[in-house]
């Protein structure tokens, strides 16, 4: 059994084959990373061949990394009150969780979905029948699905505690939990910038959400202000967030993998990684 590290990564690209991934994993030095199980913007559902999921397997057994996890596509959306996307969406997260199983990750992190003309109460409901659906559908499965909370754009729902709440609370299974994202957080309201505001932000989510569930977290600054709404993620320590929310996260969350999702362009995720090492 491999022993945990930093438990910190990036989203790693998969261009020219999934085992690609643990050669940028390496480059970088990180011991965990997010990826794409296909192409994020298109309804495509892959199944893959025996020699893929073995390269893949093969890549990570003479790799440090510890923990690998997907993303679902951007498409998706559970709660959607047309029946033709709703059950697109779930068709496409059944495949997903089969992918994520036949490759050996622990799960994959979804977006609950956007309410779009119904009450946000409706579109829980939605959320909470598909996950019932789609876990039916791969019993056998190991994978888990994590929600991941939202910065509140649009109709999205997912950006309270008390949405996350109560998707858990309604789907009620044990492949179910919760991916945190900090500048989603940040947008929708919940100030991580001072030890206060910290605390009592963690304080709501184990009420509401219950730390047990958590899983996963995206650590990106923000581009918006607090309670702006707005999902544009920023490279660390150029935000609003400020480098002690981010010093926070790593040291209370030391156990559990934490992924950047900033722009890759140029050396960013080296110093990025290297800001937050320093953190550690």
């Amino acid at each position: 059994m491999k022993k945990a590290g930093h438990l910190l990564g990036v989203h790693c690209s998969v261009s020219g084959g999934l085992h690609n991934a643990f050669e940028e994993a390496g480059k970088l030095g990180i011991d965990t990373f997010q990826i794409f199980t296909q192409n994020q913007r298109q309804w495509i559902n892959k199944k893959y061949e025996p020699e893929i999921i073995n390269a893949f397997k093969k890549s990570w057994k003479s790799s440090s990394v510890i923990t690998v996890f997907s993303h679902c596509s951007y498409l998706l959306n559970l709660a959607s009150e047309d029946e033709v996307l709703r059950s697109k969406s779930i068709d496409a997260l059944i495949g997903e969780v089969i992918r994520c199983n036949d490759l050996g990750l622990s799960f994959c992190v979804l977006h609950p979905g956007a309410a779009k003309g119904q009450t946000e109460a409706q579109a829980l409901d939605h959320v909470i029948d598909a996950l019932k659906q789609v876990f039916a559908e791969t019993k056998n499965c190991t994978s888990k699905i994590l929600l991941e909370n939202t910065a509140g754009q649009g109709t999205s729902i997912g950006y309270r505690f008390e949405h996350l709440g109560a998707i858990l609370k309604g789907v009620d299974s044990v492949r179910l939990g919760v991916c945190f994202d900090t500048c989603h957080a940040f947008a929708a309201g919940y100030d991580l910038r001072t030890k206060t505001t910290f605390d009592q932000t963690w304080m709501e989510f184990d009420r509401l959400v219950g730390r047990n569930n958590l899983l996963a977290i995206h650590l990106n600054d923000s581009k918006g202000d607090l309670g702006s709404r707005i999902d544009r993620h920023d490279h660390i320590g150029h935000g609003k967030l400020g480098m002690d929310a981010f010093r926070w996260m790593l040291h209370e969350f030391s156990d559990i993998p934490k992924i950047l999702e900033t722009e890759k362009e140029g050396d960013w995720d080296n110093m990025n990684l290297t800001k937050l090492r320093e953190l550690n």
